[in-house]
């Protein structure tokens, strides 16, 4: 259970921040929405994870342990350093009202975590990619569907290459997908995707000779068989090409930007994580699944395509 005392104090030394920012530093609005949106995201990290923890009694390691949930969630590492230069910036301001002794951000620096992520894209790359396919071809349909579906639902590569025409659920606007571990999730998945695999459907697939076994599997090749990862990575490498993007662009790259455009859009992280299929971080759940009617407004208010 999160502690309502800690959740109260958040809230009081936010509105304070806010109030630095615009009546002493002078911010236009968006700036000030920006810098308060950095400083819920951690707010809500330690609500997701169970840590009762006062803004005031924040450690360096707990700063750590939230920059490596954000790089698990897929956030790009421009935006995990600007997202970190948020909270440098909340706590100078909590040391010069000298709420705080020791400014726990203060020895903090953009963290190399891991593996290096893919590249992201921003909205007008996605467009460029999608742009440069040749939708008069059947090849050319049907990977206009597959990207727009990576890209409106977060989908690991293996789970859009195994989605089942049974899985979708166009009325509601869900899919199910079966992630790792065999666990299935609900995930809403918008109306521009949806338009499009609709149009596969009618155009190309409902055409084709469909290998035994496979007529329910939604994305096919040539052969009327289901495609590989390997297909997949190629057409994304080759279409990248094509766009003139000049940087390195796989499924996964769709994933990320997924998730990064949602989170600096302002939607939640426990919405963002389980889109994306992550467990929790902690060892037991901490929260039960989020409402599905809850999940669709969070794609409706803060993804580029919806």
């Amino acid at each position: 259970m999160v502690n309502f005392a800690a959740q109260v104090s958040w809230d009081i030394y936010i509105k304070q921040f806010k109030d630095f920012l615009k009546l002493e530093r002078s911010l236009a609005d968006n700036s000030v929405v920006a810098y308060l949106r950095d400083i819920t995201k951690l707010k809500e990290f330690f609500e997701i994870n169970g840590r009762n923890v006062n803004p005031l009694h924040v450690q360096q390691q707990d700063l750590v342990d939230f920059l490596e949930f954000l790089n698990e969630l897929g956030m790009s590492p421009y935006s995990q350093a600007r997202m970190l230069s948020g909270l440098k910036s909340f706590y100078k301001f909590l040391t010069y009202e000298e709420f705080v002794e020791k400014d726990p951000t203060e020895l903090l620096e953009a963290p190399k975590l891991g593996r290096k992520l893919p590249d992201t894209l921003n909205i007008h790359e996605i467009e460029q990619v999608l742009s440069a396919i040749d939708m008069s071809t059947p090849e050319g349909t049907r990977n206009r569907a597959m990207l727009e579906t990576l890209y409106s639902s977060g989908l690991r590569v293996t789970e859009l290459i195994e989605l089942k025409i049974s899985n979708l659920y166009e009325d509601i606007g869900f899919v199910r997908v079966v992630g790792k571990g065999s666990k299935e999730r609900l995930v809403p998945i918008g109306r521009v995707a949806l338009k499009h695999i609709g149009i596969y459907r009618n155009e190309i697939r409902s055409h084709q000779d469909i290998k035994h076994g496979q007529e329910d599997i939604l994305f096919l090749n040539r052969r009327g068989a289901g495609l590989s990862r390997v297909m997949v990575f190629m057409i994304i490498k080759e279409l990248a090409q094509k766009a003139g993007l000049n940087k390195t662009i796989s499924p996964h790259t769709f994933r990320h930007s997924f998730a990064t455009h949602l989170i600096e859009g302002g939607a939640d992280l426990r919405a963002v994580q389980e889109m994306l299929g992550h467990e929790s971080i902690t060892t037991t759940e901490i929260y039960t699944h989020l409402d599905r009617d809850y999940l669709k407004q969070i794609i409706r208010d803060f993804h580029p395509r919806s």
